[in-house]
């Protein structure tokens, strides 16, 4: 393929968000940017078991402040699994560099998420990233 796309390595996502717009809209925009989301909840309760599962998961965009617990609960779960993370959040937690393949500053224009994860899948397959979108710090992607 001389010309074509690259086939992305980062298609299926868990979104943890339990503000219902952020969720609502982050779901349409990474649907129509051609994600499969695999899942999106609100609770750290509901993540875990689909993190314990069989269920195959490129990446987990994750929330920090949860109505019950911590994203960094999330992380620790998907980090455990081998599953990156990215922190979507007003705040990024200091244990995030170690949690973490990135975090992205709330608000965000989806162009913006969606370079975030472009970003991350770059780093991981040993490229830098074309373009790292305002509000956004990448980590060490190997996580």
């Amino acid at each position: 393929m001389l010309f074509g796309k690259k086939k992305r390595q980062i298609v299926r996502l868990l979104v943890v968000e339990d503000e219902p717009l952020v969720a609502f809209d982050t779901e349409y925009f990474l649907a129509e940017a051609k994600f499969t989301i695999v899942a999106t909840i609100d609770r750290v309760a509901d993540a875990l078991p689909i993190l314990a599962s069989d269920t195959v998961i490129d990446l987990v965009l994750v929330d920090v402040n949860l109505a019950d617990g911590s994203g960094i609960d999330v992380a620790r779960a998907a980090q455990a699994r081998g599953v990156p993370v990215m922190f979507v959040t007003g705040s990024c937690p200091v244990e995030a560099t170690t949690l973490a393949a990135g975090c992205l500053s709330k608000p965000y224009a989806p162009r913006d998420l969606i370079a975030a994860i472009e970003a991350i899948e770059a780093t991981r397959g040993g490229i830098a990233p074309k373009r790292v979108p305002f509000g956004f710090k990448l980590f060490d992607a190997k996580v």
